[in-house]
């Protein structure tokens, strides 16, 4: 049996408002981090900012950023600093408005 438009279409609207919920509580839980790690008062333009963070992402996709957290102190000039810069964006709502 066929649903009928006006389901679907409650259907659609229930999900969209999961979808903002969990997209909500992704960006609190980037920004959050991001305040801890000291982030919150680094200034970067938000095109530069997104590059960064797509650029992170894909290295996590691809296992590349896997140690990242892992790397020695004296190791720590390669990601750190795309790091620095991806969590401070977001601790200023940049990944959640959608």
């Amino acid at each position: 049996m066929k649903k009928p438009s006006s389901k679907i279409r409650e259907e659609i609207a229930k999900l969209q408002e999961q979808l903002k919920h969990a997209e909500t509580r992704e960006a609190e839980r980037i920004g959050r981090i991001a305040l801890r790690g000291g982030l919150g008062e680094i200034e970067i333009e938000e095109t530069d900012l997104q590059a960064a963070f797509e650029e992170l992402a894909k290295g996590f996709r691809g296992g590349k950023l896997g140690s990242v957290g892992k790397k020695g102190a004296g190791d720590s000039s390669t990601g750190s600093g795309q790091t620095e810069a991806l969590a401070s964006g977001s601790a200023s709502g940049g990944v959640g408005e959608a």
